[in-house]
């Protein structure tokens, strides 16, 4: 198979810049660091993203293989994540006060922040990690060519890691009052982007299709 060239480059970078969205990350990333002394901050982030990572490159391996192994359907586990980042979403909108007490016992323990919600499912995000299987798919992509998009992942990982980093000064600019109003938009698009994820399953799976055909 010929080497990948740059418009699939720049098409396969822009597809995973969308999924992980590192922009839409921030507002989690304030939300799960709400109980974590500010000095610690870096950590958090940090230590996200590196789960974050971890989970990706072991679905960009071995995610098809599974998937496949047992029997279930990419449109199945779309759903299912579209779900969970319902759930989410509705914690970002309304603040869920349980939720926050989650975060903020997690002080003792800032590993609980950055693995949920930071680094899943908000980096790590369903469609993300199905992004990853489809950009890689063993059928139709050599190893060479799966080890490029593993590049594209790292690219967008870093870039996501230095958003993070600057999300103090960000915050100070903005106020609290800012950042809480940018959480609860973010909530919302959250809530949309889980909804279509959803209906994608459906359409994946055919039951959008055969609801349309009756």
């Amino acid at each position: 198979m010929p080497a990948i060239d740059l418009e699939t480059l720049i098409r396969e970078f822009i597809t995973l810049f969308v999924v992980i969205d590192p922009i839409g990350t921030l507002p989690v990333f304030y939300f799960a660091a709400a109980g974590v002394p500010e000095k610690l901050h870096w950590k958090l982030a940090v230590r996200g993203v590196v789960v974050a990572a971890i989970v990706l490159m072991a679905f960009l391996v071995l995610g098809q293989i599974v998937l496949e192994a047992i029997g279930l359907r990419l449109g199945s586990f779309q759903i299912a994540g579209g779900l969970i980042l319902f759930i989410f979403a509705l914690q970002m909108i309304f603040g869920d006060p349980k939720a926050e007490r989650e975060i903020e016992a997690a002080e003792k323990d800032h590993m609980s922040g950055a693995v949920f919600p930071l680094a899943m499912p908000s980096i790590a995000s369903p469609g993300a990690m199905l992004a990853i299987v489809i950009l890689t798919d063993n059928n139709r992509n050599s190893i060479p060519d799966q080890a490029v998009t593993a590049g594209l992942l790292m690219l967008v990982l870093l870039i996501t890691l230095l958003l993070l980093l600057m999300a103090g000064p960000l915050k100070r600019v903005i106020g609290s009052v800012g950042a809480n109003v940018i959480s609860r938009v973010m909530g919302m698009i959250l809530a949309t982007v889980a909804v279509d994820s959803v209906l994608n399953g459906l359409e994946v799976v055919g039951v959008l299709n055969l609801a349309g055909a009756g």
